[in-house]
């Protein structure tokens, strides 16, 4: 019984460990560069069209190695839509959020979207984790605000943006929640491509939120560059979803948030040859503990699963 069964739990371990950190990868070196796009001129909305672009080539390739299979049922169809949308629609929400109030508080709310994910996977999913587990998910979620906030600037009162920013991160906790959710009941490759389709329907909503009287950058510096950065983040979307099919949303979750931008600032220090202070310095050394806890806790069945 213990030669068969060992095998299998560190297998599925290695496994959605594996995928998690490959996200984290990937969405780290994508949050270096992400931003230079549109500090040379290519306007952020633009950037989500090529975004949803390149989506196209990794959802062709499983598809293709998958048979080409699509499941087609109403739950199916209803979970995967459901998770496209509140993706690509917390972005647009996004837009709108950035330009009524101030990033360095928005983007610290946001970060806070796995809190949702992990209280839902543990009250509806009935996830465990052990000790280990617990204390890397608290590390990852009092990270998660430090890496984006900037004290300073005038006291900012709570207005629509605040609204704004509160959706998006409901948006974006429910998705990670319901890409865990249809994982049970459909494949992976089928959870991707409605993703993308999602994606794709909402350019129309870019396109008509670009403002095109401005000068727009078409150069190499603008919407290629813009597709080199953003297929990282459509790759990372794909093993985030094989992370989760092979791994507990409530160790998934606050390891890829907590990881991704950890590894962004530490790119960001090493391009500008800086060190951080103050907020950041506490937020890399709290995701670096969370990560060694989330990585080294046993999956093993605990009580009360």
């Amino acid at each position: 019984m213990t030669t068969t069964t060992l095998p299998t739990i560190s297998t599925r371990r290695a496994g959605w460990l594996v995928y998690a950190l490959t996200t984290t990868l990937l969405w780290g070196v994508w949050g270096a560069f992400a931003g230079l796009p549109s500090q040379h001129g290519f306007p952020e909305t633009l950037i989500y069209v090529v975004w949803a672009l390149t989506m196209l080539p990794p959802a062709l390739f499983v598809l293709a190695r998958n048979g080409w299979r699509v499941r087609r049922d109403g739950r199916s169809i209803a979970y995967g839509l459901a998770i496209g949308v509140l993706g690509a629609g917390g972005q647009m929400v996004l837009f709108y959020a950035v330009k009524a109030g101030p990033a360095y508080l928005i983007f610290p709310l946001i970060s806070l979207s796995p809190v949702l994910t992990i209280a839902l996977s543990f009250l509806f999913l009935r996830e465990r984790t052990g000790v280990m587990g617990m204390a890397g998910i608290v590390l990852a979620i009092c990270a998660l605000p430090l890496f984006d906030y900037t004290p300073g600037g005038a006291p900012q009162q709570y207005g629509v943006w605040f609204v704004l920013a509160l959706g998006v991160l409901v948006a974006w906790g429910l998705q990670a929640y319901f890409i865990k959710l249809a994982n049970a009941s459909m494949d992976a490759e089928s959870i991707f491509f409605y993703m993308t389709l999602s994606a794709l329907l909402f350019i129309p909503v870019a396109l008509a939120m670009t403002d095109f009287s401005q000068p727009i950058n078409y150069g190499p510096s603008g919407p290629l560059l813009a597709a080199a950065t953003q297929i990282l983040n459509a790759v990372g979307a794909l093993t985030l979803v094989y992370a989760f099919r092979h791994g507990k949303a409530l160790m998934v979750s606050p390891l890829v948030n907590a990881g991704a931008p950890l590894l962004t600032t530490m790119i960001a220090m090493a391009l500008a040859a800086s060190v951080p202070t103050g907020y950041r310095l506490a937020g890399i050394g709290l995701s670096l503990a969370a990560a060694l806890f989330l990585a080294l806790q046993p999956d093993e069945p605990t009580q009360g699963n």
